[in-house]
């Protein structure tokens, strides 16, 4: 049986710049890709969020760079919480699959494992 299943990952750009953000978001994108067979017709939409330290570009237009051009997408910035991980991309992207959840791979870069270690809530 087919069913809406959601992937969780996170990076860091290192720096404030349209070419850092899209670097690490596509790096992020493309091991969710590998590690969990995602083909493009079974996404049903991917959220990205960024911390509000980072403005210089959309981490979605990562995605269409990579083909994603018939998907859903959408970009918000995080609340500014005290002490939290900064210049952060996190993505939670919905697919259609008959994998179970435990088949299912979440990926995490760039010292943001923290974020599933510390209990902090994550996307």
């Amino acid at each position: 049986m087919i069913v809406c299943r959601g992937l969780r990952g996170a990076t860091r750009s290192e720096a404030n710049t349209e070419e850092e953000i899209y670097g690490a978001t596509r790096e992020m994108l493309q091991q969710l890709i590998e590690a969990n067979g995602i083909v493009e017709k079974d996404v049903a939409m991917a959220y990205f969020t960024v911390t509000p330290d980072l403005n210089a570009a959309f981490p979605a237009a990562a995605a269409r760079q990579l083909g994603w051009n018939n998907t859903a997408l959408m970009c918000a910035t995080e609340i500014a919480v005290p002490n939290s991980l900064p210049s952060c991309i996190r993505v939670l992207i919905l697919i259609n699959t008959e994998k179970e959840p435990d088949e299912l791979s979440n990926i995490y870069l760039k010292g943001t494992e923290i974020l599933r270690l510390s209990g902090v809530v994550t996307t």
